[in-house]
């Protein structure tokens, strides 16, 4: 059994490890002296005395800016696909009606559609809407990608909620939104922070939109300024890969926060009862 034990840490260690190297490698990078970028031997270590590159980062350019927009659209997307999608969610795993399983499979469908195919279409609506250069437009195109997702992901949890405690707070005088509000949703909490994480972090990610629909470099979502340093003739690497590396870590963070919800929510369903 200690074997095992020893067997399975070693594991767990060495998966960690490699999912923790490229952020790592960010950071060594990020703080190697130019001179030594492209030395036959890999620098393994940060060289502290380059931590100027880090505050090169804030005072020379606008990553302050980009992190609270794409942090403004990351929550907006998050927020706004929870409240659309437990509804639809409840419908379809309780309600029977006409044209259920067309939805479900619309719902299914909108995930074969790639971003780029609907930039065109999506660029005349938000002009019309004047919704071009507004994190409000970033926030809504995210969320039409998110809400099918995030709407399958709770139906899963809520047909593993069961139904004896819908019936018993209907005795109770609970209106049906009443028993969505107060008695499903409390009981898929977990599975509601795994779907956040998802929204949130395509909305942290997302590129192809906030390129297209953003003009103004004080809008800017970071992973844009992120991709405006490289350059045609010339790539600032420490600069890059100090960004690159403050860019990471609110969604490291926020994934930490929520991480002990994830499994649990991951799973509900899979047992009825």
């Amino acid at each position: 059994m200690k074997h095992n034990s020893t067997a399975r840490t070693l594991a767990v260690l060495v998966l960690l490890g490699v999912a923790a190297f490229p952020l790592y490698w960010m950071l060594v990078t990020s703080l190697t002296p130019s001179e030594r970028l492209f030395d036959d031997s890999p620098n393994l270590l940060p060289t502290l005395s380059q931590i100027g590159t880090y505050a090169a980062a804030f005072t020379e350019t606008s990553l302050r800016q980009w992190l609270v927009n794409s942090l403004i659209v990351a929550v907006g997307t998050t927020v706004l696909s929870i409240l659309l999608s437990v509804l639809p969610a409840y419908a379809l795993s309780r309600l029977t009606f006409n044209g259920k399983l067309l939805l479900g499979f619309a719902l299914f469908m909108t995930q074969m559609l790639p971003e780029a195919m609907l930039v065109v279409p999506l660029y005349d609506i938000f002009t019309k809407l004047s919704l071009l250069n507004t994190l409000l437009g970033l926030i809504l195109a995210n969320t039409a990608f998110t809400v099918p997702v995030v709407t399958w992901i709770l139906k899963g949890a809520i047909d593993g909620v069961p139904s004896e405690i819908e019936e018993a707070a209907r005795v109770d005088g609970c209106s049906r939104l009443g028993i969505v509000l107060a008695v499903v949703v409390p009981l898929i909490a977990p599975t509601l922070a795994a779907a956040a994480v998802i929204a949130f972090f395509h909305g942290w990610n997302e590129y192809v939109f906030a390129q297209t629909f953003i003009s103004d470099d004080a809008l800017r979502t970071a992973s844009v300024g992120l991709a405006s340093f490289v350059g045609e003739l010339s790539t600032p690497v420490h600069t890059v890969m100090a960004v690159g590396f403050i860019y990471t870590l609110p969604a490291v963070v926020f994934y930490l926060f929520v991480q002990r919800y994830v499994v649990a929510g991951m799973t509900t369903g899979g047992v009825k009862g």
